[in-house]
């Protein structure tokens, strides 16, 4: 039986602004009204993630954090069915007030819809 690891070391995580602009540049896009995903494939063979969670939509530090530590944990989870992308998540407004369980349910579909969709770009 092949063990998976569930862990998000540094490898996991897009940290340079190269990094992004790659993701900014022709991303495929997946949106609802908690959050807009923009991924593309990428040279390695597992997926990263970087978040870009405005100060601007979600104003106070306490709220950002919490929809961070969301994103990062059910990423951590959804890992091993990505693939080799590389996903930018923005949060808007409305995933303030949203509860957890509506956050983490609305990322599940977003992972499922990028990886089909990235599936056919190159």
């Amino acid at each position: 039986m092949i063990e998976q690891s569930f862990n998000f070391p540094s490898e996991l995580r897009l940290k340079k602004p190269s990094e992004y602009k790659k993701v900014f540049d022709k991303p495929v896009k997946s949106s609802d009204t908690y959050f807009t995903l923009l991924a593309i494939r990428n040279e390695h063979d597992h997926p990263r993630l970087g978040l870009a969670i405005a100060k601007k939509n979600v104003r106070k530090a306490v709220n950002r954090n919490i929809i961070k530590r969301t994103v990062r944990e059910n990423f951590r989870l959804k890992q091993q069915s990505l693939g080799n992308i590389d996903v930018v998540v923005l949060a808007r407004k409305e995933a303030i007030d949203a509860p957890s369980e509506s956050l983490r349910i609305s990322l599940e579909k977003h992972w499922l819809r990028l990886v089909s969709r990235c599936a056919s770009c190159s």
